[in-house]
């Protein structure tokens, strides 16, 4: 480049950048237009689209292509659905353009980039995974929601709580925030506590479409019996009545049985703590007399 610090500088930011660069980057670091074209003409740099530059070699990564995408894109362009999706690891590859998000603008599309233009596009729903912005994995949900089958769609909820990168009851509370944008209604319908249930596999989703089909109560998943493992498990009548029963032989010995859902645990924790403290206060209540205790 035209000084040795000049170079430097670009060569740290193509490896931030995952080797591209782009030409208003050059221009905004000294380079003239000339200098430019000169670096084109010798193979130091190589032109991945309008404006974006290879520094070095030609070939990019994966991330490196994304990262053309958003640097011909503009100012504010983030990865976005299906794209977003392969970047955090919850939806395999698909064939197609790259896709990002931007700002309302008047940028024109480009070969091989689909642009989604936004009114608004917060800085609380913008992450960077390996230097690469891109939508939360709550808003990346709800972009590729409307696109995808409900089956896939689980699958792809079931891959953010596998990954730990959310788990159902954060992305429920995560989606409030998007009550208009298209697709939060099928995300919020698939995570009705009738009907949603984390599963290790597709198999296993499709057995739970199966059961709902032929009108079976919704079964536990992923529970321990007998020291084992086991995939679903129903609570059949007489279980259900003896567990009545033993409710009741503590109440008659005057304990307080508290019964909790998984469903209520993992989902309303606020009820289950203000039952709870309710408990306490009311055992606090009679702490002067003696008396038994309460059972949970």
């Amino acid at each position: 480049m035209r000084q040795q610090a000049d170079a430097a500088v670009v060569w740290k930011l193509a490896e931030l950048q995952h080797g591209a660069v782009s030409r208003s980057q050059l221009l905004a670091l000294g380079y003239t237009p000339a200098a430019i074209e000169h670096r084109l003409e010798r193979g130091r740099l190589h032109r991945k689209a309008w404006g974006v530059y290879a520094v070095g070699r030609p070939d990019l990564s994966r991330y490196g292509e994304f990262m053309v995408a958003l640097l011909g894109a503009g100012s504010g362009a983030v990865l976005s659905h299906e794209s977003a999706a392969e970047l955090w690891e919850i939806r395999r590859r698909e064939a197609g353009p790259i896709e990002v998000s931007l700002p309302r603008t008047h940028r024109r599309p480009r070969a091989g980039v689909l642009l989604h233009r936004r009114r608004v596009l917060g800085s609380a729903h913008v992450m960077h995974v390996h230097g690469v912005p891109v939508t939360s994995p709550a808003l990346t949900l709800i972009d590729i929601a409307n696109g995808i089958s409900t089956r896939h769609l689980e699958a792809a909820v079931n891959q953010t709580d596998a990954v730990d990168l959310l788990d159902p009851p954060a992305l429920r509370r995560l989606i409030r925030a998007f009550p208009h944008q298209p697709g939060v209604v099928k995300v919020r319908r698939l995570l009705d506590d009738q009907t949603f249930r984390l599963t290790d596999s597709e198999l296993e989703r499709m057995f739970l479409r199966l059961v709902r089909c032929a009108g079976l109560a919704t079964p536990s998943t992923q529970r321990y019996a007998n020291t084992w493992g086991v995939d679903f498990i129903w609570r059949t009548p007489g279980q259900q009545t003896r567990d009545y029963a033993r409710d009741h032989a503590h109440r008659l010995a005057g304990l307080t049985p508290l019964r909790f859902t998984h469903s209520q645990i993992a989902r309303q924790p606020e009820h289950v703590l203000q039952l709870l403290n309710a408990e306490v206060r009311r055992l606090g209540s009679r702490s002067s007399r003696a008396g038994p205790s309460a059972g949970v």
